[in-house]
């Protein structure tokens, strides 16, 4: 493997395909304006005070051909964007989207300057991104800069979804500016310094259903070709060349990839908390970590975003549906490119048929069981969610110690009774008179099906500790750990990071970053309630 080191690293050529192949304003200026007729504005990031390095993913690093730099120095400058290189060209991409079901025109990035290509190990190519770099002609009035808090969330939970197997952007590094970034958290008139933060996050590409969008409704239809023509080119090739068919098969592998993510969601109890369709990637990955969080009480009605309390529009239990109105949206711009805008409805079966397929197949790996019995396995994972919900059951733990109870069940143990109240007891956060009577009378027909796998307990055992993980990005241990690195301790933060790249193992000497949310973490901000601006 040919890695760099850091006093190499700015000699890394970067290329540039998205900026030379489409139409962009190259004035520089950064002031804030309206930017009709352009993919993006070439922009370069606004130096920051005292970059220093905070985290760093060290296997990421790897795969890109990077070494870890040493926390101060050049390395560290330009993953702040104090330090441009010659074949760097930085720009920040025009988009625009419907941000809580209302069209809201032009958005673009605000506060993310991408600097280019880079050629990973296998050759493949991945655009790094600085969030935070510093204003753009998208900020709408904003300072274009990010604080700490948000940015430890996205280093962090951007690899821990990598590492659950969820499709998502990735995050190469957490650098503190040295500056002091003013925000008001809750919109509340609240407003106080923050330390600032940049991290550089990792994708093949950027690019948002909301790019095309802005082009369709600003009637920019060369540039709405050029656009889908690049991205078909760049990064869907195995659909063949750019023509009416291909947008249509293009179309509908962006309503499957966009179906296995959101199944991913479902099934690990992540929240994205802001599905605006200009926070949804083309390539069907996460992006975009805001007031995200994770299911500690199983609630289908729960959302950690403050903004959205009023209509609960991204909570969990919505984000199938949401998905779908946002592919919707996409179809509509789209629809130029085709022939007959109609024919671009059978993707949106794609998307439902992929959605339930793929998790219920989820679903059945994480209970341990083979497709033996398809009609009763459905009706089964069908009936699971709701039983978890009416016991306020974790999600996490309930799974994983399903995984350590599964030889029991498979010996048929005659104390079942009592091994499904100790999994409550370990799992529920409020176990009230008469509500785990659903739950446990699912738990007795798993038990019945569990006992038709023809592998032995302790493969099914097995199979199913590597499918439910013990560590999630939970939002208070987020919160702990922003709260240290805000002191200089990075000590949980590192803890933190190294668990959740290996989330299916063990860890016992960690087994509190395994526990159910405190009493403590229930009301807090941070932890429990977030914004846009979190």
């Amino acid at each position: 493997m040919t890695t760099t080191t850091a006093s190499q690293l700015d000699e890394v050529p970067f290329e540039n395909p998205f900026v030379d192949e489409l139409r962009g304003e190259v004035s520089g200026n950064k002031g804030s304006r309206q930017v009709p007729g352009y993919c993006y504005s070439r922009v370069a990031p606004t130096p920051v005070r005292a970059p220093h390095l905070l985290a760093w993913s060290e296997e990421l690093g790897e795969f890109l051909g990077l070494a870890r730099p040493t926390p101060r120095g050049a390395a560290v400058a330009m993953l702040a964007g104090n330090i441009l290189t010659p074949s760097m060209k930085p720009f920040a991409a025009r988009y625009g989207g419907h941000q809580f079901g209302n069209w809201a025109g032009q958005l673009g990035d605000g506060r993310a300057i991408s600097l280019g290509q880079v050629a990973a190990v296998d050759g493949s190519r991945w655009e790094i991104q600085l969030k935070g770099a510093g204003p753009t002609p998208y900020s709408r009035r904003a300072d274009g800069r990010a604080v700490l808090r948000s940015s430890l969330r996205e280093f962090l939970c951007s690899e821990a979804m990598h590492y659950l197997g969820v499709p998502t952007t990735r995050a190469l590094s957490l650098v503190e500016t040295g500056d002091k970034v003013v925000r008001d958290m809750f919109y509340n008139g609240n407003a106080a310094p923050e330390p600032g933060a940049i991290v550089a996050r990792v994708a093949p590409t950027f690019i948002r259903f909301g790019n095309f969008q802005i082009m369709t409704a600003n009637g920019e239809l060369d540039n709405l070709r050029a656009l889908a023509d690049y991205t078909i080119r760049h990064h869907y090739p195995e659909l063949g060349d750019p023509s009416p068919e291909v947008y249509l098969r293009w179309f509908a592998e962006i309503a499957r990839r966009t179906a296995v993510m959101v199944a991913h969601w479902m099934t690990v109890g992540f929240v994205h908390g802001v599905m605006n369709t200009d926070n949804m990637s083309i390539l069907g990955l996460t992006i975009d970590y805001g007031p995200y969080g994770w299911l500690e009480p199983y609630d289908p009605d729960w959302t950690p975003n403050t903004t959205d309390f009023g209509s609960r529009r991204y909570a969990f239990g919505q984000q199938p549906r949401i998905a779908m109105w946002n592919l919707m949206a996409l179809a509509q711009a789209l629809s130029p490119l085709v022939a007959d805008p109609q024919a671009l409805r059978p993707s949106l079966d794609i998307y439902a048929d992929t959605l339930a397929t793929t998790q219920h197949e989820l679903l059945l790996r994480k209970l341990g069981l083979t497709p033996l019995t398809p009609a009763k396995d459905l009706a089964l994972t069908e009936a699971l969610p709701p039983a978890l919900a009416e016991t306020q059951v974790d999600m996490t733990i309930f799974f994983r110690q399903l995984s350590h109870l599964a030889p029991a069940l498979l010996a048929a143990a005659s104390d079942e009774d009592a091994l499904f109240s100790e999994l409550l007891a370990q799992a529920a956060y409020a176990v009230a008179p008469g509500t785990a009577a659903v739950l446990l009378d699912w738990l007795h027909r798993y038990a019945l099906r569990l006992r038709q796998e023809p592998a032995s307990p302790e493969a099914v055992r097995n199979g199913m500790l590597r499918a439910n993980p013990k560590y999630v990005m939970r939002n208070y241990l987020a919160q702990r750990a922003i709260e240290a690195a805000e002191t200089g301790d990075l000590s949980l933060l590192e803890a933190l990071f190294e668990v959740l790249k290996t989330p299916f193992d063990e860890h016992p000497a960690h087994d509190e970053l395994a526990a159910k949310r405190p009493d403590w973490a229930r009301d807090k901000p941070g932890s429990a309630t977030l914004s846009c601006s979190s």
